[in-house]
């Protein structure tokens, strides 16, 4: 694992050799968001599990103006803070411009730069300049090999701490998916890849305005990455997904988490197992 995140993990080793980052899509209030806070690092403790808690405190992106897009920015960045003064986990959001950069890096361990707005220089300069780890999800119109310049952006700007998220590729108007060919080669850029599993099963722009999603292939996805080398997944999860404010068909019901890393976990044990 880098230096910066066994610092973000505060230096505790873990057996398990990926990281989760996990947590509702966009924070709707402070009862669901500690709920799942609370879970998710019971779950991770249990299964020695090093995870980061995201959650976004604005959603920019949306396909209809009457589309929920946050609590306001204040009150939703303090919840946030919260979870990780109360649990001590670290925490994670995407920010959308210069100055949201700015303001959330004097919060948050972990920025987060979304997959649309990964070729935005002045955002991926901005965000290196708060030292903070910076994590940029591959856009859904990049190749893998493009994302290097991404990277380079950031380490350029004078912050080694970057990673990249894979979120899968348009295919066609309405699917995405995930070329795990293309793991390897972003790795290769030494720095470390997180498979978002979730993100990737969305069936974008639908006709009524509403994201749609396959949560059933979480799973299936979760281990293809593993196995091709991801070292971390990236899991929305709400405690009801079917009255979630964002993203509510893609996520994966937190009642299904420890299930779902629990089967990661003993695959994990038993390729070590065979490898010794």
């Amino acid at each position: 694992m880098e230096v910066y995140l066994k610092e973000l993990f505060g230096g505790q080793e873990y057996s398990s050799k990926f990281f989760l980052i996990a947590g509702p899509c966009a924070i709707e209030g402070r009862s669901v968001l500690l709920e799942t806070a609370q879970a998710i690092k019971e779950i991770c403790g249990d299964l020695e599990i090093p995870f980061v808690f995201k959650s976004s405190y604005r959603k920019a992106n949306r396909s209809r103006l009457d589309s929920f897009t946050g609590i306001g920015d204040e009150k939703a960045m303090e919840y946030l803070v919260e979870v990780k003064n109360t649990l001590d986990v670290p925490i994670t959001t995407d920010v959308h411009s210069v100055q949201e950069a700015e303001w959330a890096g004097e919060f948050v361990d972990v920025i987060q730069i979304p997959a649309f707005l990964c070729r935005q220089t002045d955002l991926l300069v901005a965000a290196a300049k708060t030292g903070k780890i910076v994590s940029i999800k591959k856009g859904q119109f990049m190749s893998p090999h493009s994302m290097g310049f991404a990277l380079e952006k950031v380490r350029q700007s004078g912050n080694p701490k970057a990673m990249l998220i894979e979120r899968g590729t348009t295919f066609g108007y309405q699917n995405l998916v995930v070329d795990f060919t293309g793991i390897p080669v972003m790795r290769n850029f030494g720095a470390p890849v997180i498979l978002d599993c979730t993100h990737s099963l969305q069936q974008p722009n639908q006709t009524n305005g509403v994201t749609g999603g396959r949560p059933a292939l979480i799973e299936t996805l979760a281990k293809a990455g593993l196995a091709v080398g991801c070292e971390g997944l990236f899991v929305e999860t709400h405690p009801n997904p079917s009255v979630a404010k964002s993203d509510g068909a893609n996520m994966l019901p937190l009642g299904q988490l420890r299930e779902l890393l629990e089967v990661l976990r003993g695959e994990e044990r038993g390729a070590r197992s065979e490898a010794e």
